[in-house]
């Protein structure tokens, strides 16, 4: 994480076999904030923390099979198969978003949005907590919900 501050930076909790996950993958949701935080100049880091034999768990060649079928837009993509990372930052789902902000401050934590479903069609009505923090972050501003309620699958590790 040392090498991103001075930076916002977006971490992404991911589980390709998780059906929340898969809601916002599939729908082109998260991707579009992918490329949102691209445009902005923020690092979006996603996160594996599938143990090996756990639901989720790739390798170095699956992760990158991964992102480009999913046509994911990552800065990079972060194994951590053994949840050292993921118990640092107390990741409890998948997804389970955070923003850091330049000065290497945690800035929210929580949901990508405010319904918690794996139902596509919700997307459109959630309010989009990781989008409108991670914009706020970036430009300096107050984020208006520094913490929400993170939804989706267990982490695995």
């Amino acid at each position: 994480m040392s090498e991103y501050r001075g930076k916002t930076v977006v971490l992404e909790w991911t589980n390709a076999d998780c059906p929340y996950t898969r809601k916002h993958y599939s729908s082109g949701n998260m991707q579009s904030v992918q490329a949102l935080a691209r445009k902005n100049g923020i690092v979006w880091l996603s996160v594996i923390s599938s143990a090996p034999g756990k639901p989720g768990y790739v390798n170095g060649p699956a992760a990158d099979a991964l992102t480009q079928s999913r046509n994911a837009v990552p800065t990079a993509v972060l194994l951590d198969p053994a949840g050292t990372m993921a118990r640092l930052y107390a990741a409890k789902t998948t997804p389970h978003m955070f923003v850091i902000d330049k000065d290497g401050t945690l800035q929210y934590m929580g949901g990508i949005d405010s319904i918690p479903t794996a139902d596509v069609g919700d997307i459109p009505q959630a309010e989009p907590y990781l989008k409108e923090a991670m914009l706020a972050v970036a430009q300096g501003s107050p984020v208006a919900h520094a913490a929400t309620k993170p939804y989706g699958c267990s982490v695995k590790y």
